[in-house]
């Protein structure tokens, strides 16, 4: 059986950033990584749920919104895949940003916020959310943001 292309990354060495992690045709998908892996520090339930409904929304809602394909979790908890159709590098790290900066000064309810529209509406936060956004957006500040994964 062939090893898919994520598993093929050495993550003991892989560190918190934005990476293209691989590309189909038209379709890039970006590993947007929070956490170190095997770090002692994973994203909570409601951090990581919080997060989505407040990313997912407003990046469906930025000048990318026609190529956004899908926002998600990852399951281990250090971060998210974010699949977007026509991808500059670039253009959608400023939109990663940008809608991180959005989060951090959102005020009122997590979108999403309710029985009818969220399967599990309890556990958002809009602390949680505002807390990873400031610490990603740190780090992408902070960081050379070539795309690549590091050897």
């Amino acid at each position: 059986m062939n090893k898919i292309e994520s598993f093929k990354i050495n993550h003991l060495k892989l560190e918190p950033g934005f990476y293209v992690s691989r590309k189909d045709g038209d379709i890039t998908t970006f590993d947007m990584r929070f956490v170190k892996p095997y770090s002692g520090s994973l994203l909570s339930n409601s951090e990581m749920h919080s997060f989505e409904h407040m990313f997912a929304t407003y990046i469906r809602n930025s000048e990318i919104s026609e190529d956004v394909i899908y926002f998600g979790p990852m399951g281990c908890q250090t971060g998210f895949y974010l699949l977007i159709r026509n991808a500059d590098y670039n253009t959608v790290l400023s939109v990663v940003k940008n809608t991180l900066k959005k989060i951090t000064a959102h005020s009122g309810d997590v979108f999403g916020n309710s029985e009818i529209e969220c399967g599990n509406c309890y556990s958002l936060n809009l602390d949680a959310a505002k807390k990873i956004s400031i610490q990603y957006l740190e780090i992408l500040n902070n960081s050379v943001n070539t795309g690549v994964y590091e050897e």
